[in-house]
C-alpha cells in the first residue's frame, strides 16, 4: 500500500450539508476501492490563484490516504466526473 495525498476544491457558495455530503462522497470512493483514509483535513475558504468557472474563492480539503496503485487513477477519472468538485490533485508521498 501506497500513501497519497488528496487535495480537492469545493465551490465556496455550496451549504454546510453539501460540503459535508461531498466529502463523505469521495471518502467512500477511497474506501469501496480498498483504500484506508488517514486523515481529512477542511482546510476552508480561501482565494485562489485565478478564477475557475468565474469563481474567485473555494473551499480547501486535505486528505491523506494509503492504497494501492491503481486507486489514484481510478479515483483521478471519478472526481473529474463529479459535480462540485472544482479542481482536484493527487499526489504521491
Amino acid at each position: 500500500m501506497n500513501s497519497y495525498e488528496l487535495m480537492y476544491i469545493i465551490p465556496v457558495q455550496s451549504t454546510d450539508e453539501e460540503k459535508e455530503t461531498l466529502i463523505a462522497q469521495v471518502n467512500g470512493m477511497i474506501e469501496t476501492r480498498g483504500g484506508k483514509i488517514e486523515s481529512v483535513e477542511r482546510l476552508g475558504a480561501k482565494k485562489l490563484a485565478y478564477t475557475i468557472n468565474k469563481m474567485r474563492d473555494g473551499y480547501y480539503v486535505l486528505v491523506n490516504f494509503t492504497a494501492n496503485a491503481k486507486v489514484p487513477n481510478d479515483l483521478g477519472s471519478l472526481l473529474n466526473i463529479t459535480n462540485g468538485i472544482m479542481r482536484h490533485i493527487i499526489v504521491a508521498k
